[in-house]
């Protein structure tokens, strides 16, 4: 499943849904880069990853298997405010 929006912001399409293979691009796993993204690696501003297959995300606020984000939470949580079952606190305590 594939879908960006027209509508753009500082170039990023405002929302951009990528989740599962994609033959025809030749895509194992669908990458979503948006100011909202939801994929199973998902890239931007609010990034919903797929959680219940071991997704990536990375943005401001960033939720799934393994998130990277000032907001972070998953399994594995990278940021400065992370909740998950593994965190990596940056900057704080």
């Amino acid at each position: 499943m594939r879908y960006q929006s027209t509508l753009r912001i500082f170039g990023w399409p405002l929302l951009s849904v990528a989740i599962g293979p994609d033959l025809a691009a030749m895509e194992v796993r669908g990458v979503a880069r948006g100011v909202v993204a939801i994929g199973d690696i998902a890239i931007g501003g609010l990034a919903l990853g797929g959680v219940a297959l071991g997704g990536l995300a990375i943005g401001v606020y960033a939720v799934g298997g393994a998130a990277i984000g000032v907001y972070a939470s998953g399994g594995l949580a990278i940021g400065v405010h992370p909740e998950g079952g593994a965190v990596i606190r940056l900057f704080g305590r």
